[in-house]
């Protein structure tokens, strides 16, 4: 699957979208085929995190959530196990914690 990633701090420039594994739901756990993300304030601030006390919340030498954006539209795809709220297919919109 392809995201946008980012492994260190500074300008958009640093944000590559990558093919990555793709995950397999855990219990508890959806998967999620986006259709649609944002770029919002959040993830603008995870890629210059000011001040600096701020890289003690988002990571001190690099970004801990290396997978940008946080707000998607899409489809469930799959489900872990005891998950009875969501089949796949269901069209979902949310936020990523």
């Amino acid at each position: 699957m392809k995201a946008a990633v980012v492994t260190r701090y500074g300008s958009p420039d640093v944000v590559q979208v990558r093919q990555v594994p793709k995950p397999t739901p855990e219990a508890g756990e959806v998967l999620i085929r986006v259709h649609a993300t944002t770029v919002n304030r959040t993830d603008c601030s995870e890629l210059r995190p000011h001040p600096f006390l701020a890289r003690l919340i988002f990571g001190l030498m690099r970004p801990r959530r290396t997978i940008f954006g946080m707000d998607f539209a899409g489809e469930v795809e799959a489900v872990g196990a005891g998950v009875a709220s969501f089949r796949p297919g269901d069209r979902v919109f949310g936020m990523c914690p």
